[in-house]
């Protein structure tokens, strides 16, 4: 999942800040980008001994969005999670100094093992896919059980409802991303069709579900995980800049969006939008190669036996529709740094051109649950 460096570092710069702050990884290094991570550029290092690490940074230029590239506090939750039974890499330190290579960073352990890209998992036999996702779900459970107070991040808990602090803050980024330009041709971002709709429907207190808090992942899905090479387990968990105190279903309808979604659900993803996975995504919805994934019940049971919380169908019906509005921000969001010139991922384009659909979707899901609820004409 390393190829060439897209977005330079000044290498020499890097030796000698870790010569003299962690002087365990030694230089000369090799350093490759990976090919995933939208927000946060990710680079591995490999040390003049043939150890590998793995570098996080923030982008060259801030985005719209404040609670995107948080590296600082990507690494904090790192650091709290170490002696827990929450599988996370180690760390070798945060560098706030953006002298160095242009903006903070941190190190952490490569881990060596196993990232899905397909939630479809087709490259298994179908009892290892269901153990997979039986781990995946275990995994979420484990997280979901951390006190914070018990780990340091007492600070971290909020008042405010989780969904409502969601929708305030959705509300402030998609207004910043809207109005990136593409100096190419002078032409913004644009709203997210029905954001409006969608927004004032999420707020109406009456249609949340139960509060409940937790530690929240806040992208927790298959790909963020990485699997014993040879074992169905977990050796780590990824991409935390989104961690803070939150509703659970919003972890549970991330991981779950797949099974979530139906090949009917994806038509309204064009062809032009689709990456590679999503593609596979689609074609594996509408055959019959999906032995041993296992269904949105068959999860939600794994779940509730190690969280001792079960879930109402009504209740994963609202967290899928609300994740559906929350990837439209995110993809809109993505197209923001394309305008702004801040991404040159390969997969940047197809993510951005994502934006309508997954709204299309958020708002198609919003009507199913005015007409199971008897509440349409009144939103």
């Amino acid at each position: 999942m390393s190829m060439d460096v897209r977005q330079p570092i000044d290498t020499a710069a890097l030796e000698s800040y870790l010569h003299c702050n962690t002087p365990s990884i030694l230089g000369p290094l090799d350093v490759k980008q990976f090919s995933n991570g939208q927000s946060n550029p990710t680079y591995l290092l490999t040390s003049q001994q043939k150890q590998r690490y793995v570098l996080r940074k923030k982008p060259p230029a801030a985005s719209g969005n404040s609670n995107s590239h948080q590296i600082e506090r990507e690494y904090q939750i790192l650091a709290a999670l170490q002696p827990s039974n929450v599988p996370v890499p180690r760390i070798f330190g945060l560098c706030q100094d953006a002298s160095i290579i242009g903006t903070p960073f941190y190190i952490m352990e490569f881990l060596d093992g196993r990232i899905f890209d397909n939630p479809w998992l087709p490259t298994l036999q179908p009892k290892e896919r269901s153990l997979i996702w039986k781990e995946a779900l275990e995994t979420l459970a484990k997280l979901h059980s951390i006190d914070l107070s018990a780990i340091g991040l007492q600070h971290w808990k909020k008042e405010a409802s989780f969904y409502n602090r969601q929708i305030s803050a959705f509300n402030r980024i998609s207004a910043a991303q809207a109005e990136a330009k593409f100096t190419t041709r002078q032409q913004l971002v644009g709203q997210i069709p029905y954001f409006e709709e969608l927004s004032r429907f999420f707020s109406w207190a009456n249609m949340q579900p139960t509060e409940r808090k937790t530690l929240v992942h806040g992208d927790f899905k298959i790909d963020n995980l990485i699997f014993h090479r040879s074992e169905p387990r977990v050796i780590g968990v990824l991409d935390w800049e989104l961690a803070t105190e939150g509703h659970p279903l919003g972890d549970l309808a991330n991981l779950l969006s797949p099974m979530l979604s139906s090949a009917e659900d994806m038509t309204w993803l064009a062809e032009q939008t689709l990456t590679a996975d999503l593609a596979m995504s689609r074609k594996m919805m509408r055959s019959e190669i999906t032995a041993g994934v296992p269904s949105i019940p068959e999860c939600l049971s794994w779940y509730a036996r190690l969280s001792g919380w079960e879930v109402s169908g009504d209740d994963m019906l609202w967290a899928a529709a609300f994740n559906s509005f929350r990837t439209a921000v995110i993809m809109q969001g993505i197209a923001a740094r394309l305008a702004r010139g801040q991404t040159n991922s390969a997969q940047a384009v197809p993510f951005a051109l994502q934006t309508f659909p997954y709204a299309v979707l958020a708002y198609a899901r919003v009507q199913q649950i005015k007409d199971s609820s008897g509440l349409k004409g009144r939103l």
